[in-house]
């Protein structure tokens, strides 16, 4: 038989390897997982003998992206996160708040490795002008909504923990750099703002924020966001749609790092590219 104390030792050590991992403190560790901070006082003692109710066992599984059969060393397999969350949901809401699904994801992940897909410019590389040019007057709580969301993409990437790696087809730059497509009404002076802008940016922040480009005639990437292991999102206008079973992410995965070998342009070569293009 099982000893319950042997069931608690391996249920406290997994758990401060959880803690450990996320490098943050353990009231911030309850307070993502939905737990009361006496409970996880308790659970991290190495004089109590005392094991979480399922539905306890259920959030940190889910939240932590790990098994319950793991939490309690019954499984090695860290990641079987399929037995205790949904396959796929759909997050709706203000999602360029602070306390959006959005910045829970990217916050979640602190320590993993994002990979980002735009729809056009990345958010966290935009200007209010080319937001406020695509989501226009009709759309203004979008192009509030679009706004927090860059300055919140751009604040997580500032972290020195942040690990982020974006793909963009080259055409929507050179479009941009042309004011064709998409891009033909809005002025060169704006177009050449959001340019410097940038580059800027991608100075400043390589190598943790790392740009790849890629030829949109020979691939196609839909926008989606892999949040490390954890999760993916796939942007569908004005919500998301979620998904949370491993296998999935894991070919979400493989077909983004394949979008990567096939770049024309690698992130150290970025910057140097865009400042080439001439801004008509």
């Amino acid at each position: 038989m099982i000893d319950k104390r042997d069931t608690v030792a391996v249920f406290r050590s997994r758990l401060g390897m959880l803690i450990t991992r996320r490098r943050e403190t353990t009231s911030a560790f309850a307070r993502r997982c939905k737990l009361d901070r006496s409970a996880l006082s308790q659970f991290l003692d190495p004089g109590s003998v005392r094991l979480p109710r399922a539905e306890t066992l259920t959030s940190i599984a889910v939240n932590e992206g790990v098994s319950i059969d793991w939490l309690l060393g019954i499984s090695q397999d860290e990641e079987s996160v399929g037995e205790v969350a949904s396959l796929l949901n759909v997050e709706r809401g203000q999602l360029g708040t602070r306390d959006s699904p959005l910045a829970k994801w990217h916050s979640d992940a602190i320590g993993y490795k994002i990979r980002y897909s735009p729809l056009s410019i990345p958010d966290l590389l935009r200007t209010e002008a080319v937001t406020e040019y695509e989501f226009d007057t009709n759309t203004r709580i979008q192009a509030d909504v679009k706004q927090g969301q860059s300055r919140h993409q751009l604040d997580y990437s500032r972290k020195p923990e942040t690990d982020m790696e974006t793909v963009v087809p080259m055409r929507h730059l050179q479009d941009l750099a042309s004011g064709t497509g998409a891009w033909a009404g809005l002025s060169r002076s704006h177009r050449k703002e959001q340019f410097d802008h940038m580059i800027q940016l991608i100075d400043e922040l390589y190598p943790t924020f790392r740009l790849f480009l890629y030829d949109g005639r020979a691939h196609y990437c839909a926008p989606f966001t892999l949040f490390g292991p954890k999760r993916a999102a796939v942007f569908l206008g004005d919500m998301y749609l979620v998904i949370n079973s491993v296998e999935h992410i894991r070919e979400l995965t493989n077909f983004f790092d394949n979008i990567i070998r096939h770049a024309v342009v690698g992130p150290d070569r970025s910057s140097a590219w865009l400042k080439a293009l001439k801004v008509q």
